[in-house]
């Protein structure tokens, strides 16, 4: 697989990452083993898990897993901090007090001195943005990570972030952001990417098959075993838009003899300015169907029938540009 730098940093990840937030809920450790091994043995480097994934579960089995499985050195560890979720409720708390616990409790979980990549998971605007980010400083200052990003971070919050992080000397630099984006949502091109893009910060989106929706399962209903089925939610494709959009990924398939999964990965993965998408795959065999991208380069004219069936509405001001 090949690797990437991430934005301007010196920080390599391979080109798709290893979600984990099934782990320990929907995943159990042995399935989470059998991705982790044969994500590793395809190349893979970049794991990505969050303090709240599984309720702390999600770290507990990696940490096993790296003790026993794959080797902690043959792996870019990135978590997050910033949602605390219980049985009954999710809380956001940015504070630096709560986010250095949070980090400490993650070291613990995974059983590690430092993790690669410390992001604070959302913007938590009860919080003052300098305690917020001065947490950052003091994590690689310590040492307990490596370099430091955001997630779910609009537009305005990742340039101000960013731009603060570099105005003070000793300050960490943020080099990511960590945020959703697929064919179905394409949000972040209004002025996420751009900010991105301006500031030097690699972009490494999570839920690049919309939720599982463009795999195609949910073209004729909802599969008894889906995570639909499972929750109770109604049918994730309502709009004509979306059926577009999901058959043209099926479409384009059919004609590459590829899979939906490895024509929607390959989309996102080739965008400009993205880093690494992120495969949250609850079964192994839903994580091989997605590695398969990696051999996949699109046709310029796929690309561009894609980009056109998937573009989305722009107003005042995009539309001056």
């Amino acid at each position: 697989m090949m690797e990437r730098k991430v934005g301007q940093s010196g920080l390599s990840v391979s080109h798709l990452g290893l979600g984990t937030m099934t782990w320990g809920q929907e995943t159990d450790a042995d399935e989470a083993a059998a991705q982790l091994i044969a994500f590793r043995d395809a190349g893979g480097t970049l794991v990505d898990t969050a303090v709240s994934y599984g309720l702390g579960q999600a770290e507990q089995i990696l940490g096993q897993l790296i003790a026993d499985v794959v080797p902690r050195e043959e792996l870019v560890i990135a978590t997050k901090a910033g949602i605390y979720r219980t049985e009954t409720e999710r809380r956001i708390d940015a504070s630096r007090g709560e986010l250095l616990r949070r980090l400490d409790q993650s070291l613990t979980q995974i059983g590690v001195d430092h993790v690669d990549l410390w992001y604070v998971h959302i913007a938590d605007d009860t919080v003052g943005f300098e305690e917020t980010l001065s947490a950052l400083d003091y994590a690689v200052s310590s040492g307990k990570a490596r370099y430091v990003g955001v997630s779910n971070y609009d537009g305005w919050h990742t340039a101000r972030a960013a731009t603060w992080q570099r105005a003070g000397v000793g300050r960490a630099p943020i080099i990511a952001n960590q945020s959703r984006y697929s064919l179905l949502d394409r949000g972040l091109e209004r002025e996420v990417l751009p900010a991105c893009a301006a500031m030097g910060l690699g972009v490494l989106p999570y839920s690049p098959l919309g939720g599982g929706v463009l795999t195609g399962k949910y073209r004729t209903g909802i599969p008894a075993d889906s995570r639909s089925a499972r929750s109770g939610r109604n049918l994730p494709i309502v709009t004509d838009r979306e059926i577009g959009i999901v058959e043209a990924v099926a479409t384009a398939a059919q004609g590459l003899a590829a899979s939906p999964i490895a024509v929607a990965l390959a989309w996102v993965r080739d965008q400009p300015g993205i880093t690494a998408p992120i495969i949250g795959a609850r079964t192994l065999g839903q994580l091989v169907s997605a590695l398969a991208s990696e051999t996949l380069a699109l046709p310029p004219e796929i690309q561009q029938a894609l980009d056109d069936v998937s573009r989305p509405y722009r107003a005042y001001p995009e539309d001056l540009s």
